[in-house]
């Protein structure tokens, strides 16, 4: 299982998690933050779950390409 979360208000708009990882974030319209697609919001950070393993080395390259390091991915 791998777990990713984004610390969204920390967001400065790079856009360096969507060009490595266009599957998991999009960049918002309206205030041009990044979205984790399908997260879960709670305290301000969105969460997705995901059995799919392939996921983890474009999310881990979106998390270490990140200037804020906002991004976290695990495998629990």
């Amino acid at each position: 299982m791998i777990v990713v979360t984004l610390q969204r208000k920390k967001c400065i708009g790079c856009n360096y998690c969507v060009e490595l990882a266009p599957l998991q974030f999009q960049m918002s319209k309206k205030d041009g933050k990044a979205v984790l697609i399908r997260g879960i919001e709670k305290k301000g950070f969105y969460t997705i779950k995901s059995p799919d393993e392939t996921i983890h080395e474009v999310c881990d390259l979106a998390a270490k390409a990140c200037p804020t390091k906002i991004i976290s991915v695990k495998i629990v």
